[in-house]
């Protein structure tokens, strides 16, 4: 690992914070567009329209916008092994917003989830990778073509399509891992795209004698960012029509990290760089995560509150 991390150029430090700042704004963007997308539809369920007329589901349609354009930003500088997971930050915001715009209920162990998924956020970024393993465009060539990857995709489109095309129009509304499963497995293609455009972009921005290669590079790599954005946008929509949004918001993540994580480690060979003390706390603070966002959304039902806690031992007492 060492030797593999003296032969990567890492970025500079005041790239990385730039790209984490980004980071923690563009999940705290994104953790609020479900809420108000689902504010939405429900506002146009009361009128009898439809979802398009209304503003707050523009607002968040907007919002949604807004963060992916923060990640993309992110991606460039920061590995994404970090960039992913750091959307947990969003988890928490989204609950307490919901718990304000939707009325969704946010009870003393939905607020120590928020506090373990911050936390495990920080232990995240304490233990992330200092260098990247994919800098220039010729190595994301290489990596895009390289057979374990092209076959991994091969299995995510062919999973895609019976999940589309069988599955979800019989079970999709009534089974949520339906379009969670479609949304997260699309980031198998959006997340590898967005960072693949940033490197392209470089060289051809800086007008390279491989600039033509890149651009077509980067245009096939932004169409296939479409074609990606356009179907999760439409299933994500699906999904708040009949789902809570905090417990969609919440199961996404989980799924959406976990695959995305396992085709950046696929393509990008990120995980190289860490060692085992920063492995094992990338672990433990993707499971305090995963424990946090539990918390949240397991336990909302449950009515109780500290002052009910304080009342009942002293009646025992």
């Amino acid at each position: 690992a060492a030797a593999a991390g003296e032969g990567a150029r890492g970025p500079s430090p005041a790239a990385v914070s730039l790209g984490l700042g980004v980071a923690v704004v563009s999940s705290l963007v994104n953790g609020s567009t479900f809420v108000l997308q689902k504010k939405g539809i429900v506002r146009a369920k009361r009128r009898g329209t439809s979802y398009l007329t209304d503003i707050v589901w523009w607002a968040g349609t907007i919002a949604m916008a807004v963060g992916q354009i923060g990640n993309f930003l992110a991606y460039t500088a920061v590995p994404t092994v970090l960039v992913t997971p750091l959307g947990a930050l969003g988890v928490p915001f989204g609950s307490i917003l919901a718990s304000y715009l939707l009325k969704e209920k946010l009870n003393i162990l939905g607020k120590l989830g928020c506090l373990l998924s911050c936390a495990g956020s920080v232990v995240l970024i304490i233990h992330s990778p200092k260098s990247e393993s994919v800098t220039t465009q010729a190595e994301l060539e290489e990596k895009l073509t390289n057979p374990v990857f092209v076959g991994y995709l091969c299995i995510v489109l062919l999973m895609l399509l019976l999940l589309i095309f069988w599955i979800a129009p019989a079970h999709g509304p009534t089974n949520i891992m339906v379009y969670i499963s479609i949304c997260s497995l699309l980031g198998s293609f959006t997340v590898p795209s967005t960072k693949g455009i940033g490197l392209a972009a470089q060289d051809i921005l800086h007008n390279n004698p491989s600039s033509q290669r890149a651009l077509c590079l980067c245009l096939v790599l932004l169409a296939v960012l479409g074609c990606s954005i356009i179907v999760q946008f439409r299933y994500i929509n699906k999904a708040l029509e009949c789902f809570d949004s905090s417990v969609f918001g919440a199961i996404y993540y989980v799924v959406f990290t976990t695959l995305v994580l396992l085709a950046s480690a696929i393509l990008f060979r990120e995980w190289s760089n860490v060692g085992l003390v920063d492995f094992l706390g990338m672990a433990c603070g993707f499971t305090t995560v995963s424990v946090g966002i539990v918390l949240i959304q397991v336990f909302k039902e449950f009515n109780f509150n500290l002052g009910e806690m304080n009342k009942s031992n002293m009646k025992t007492d």
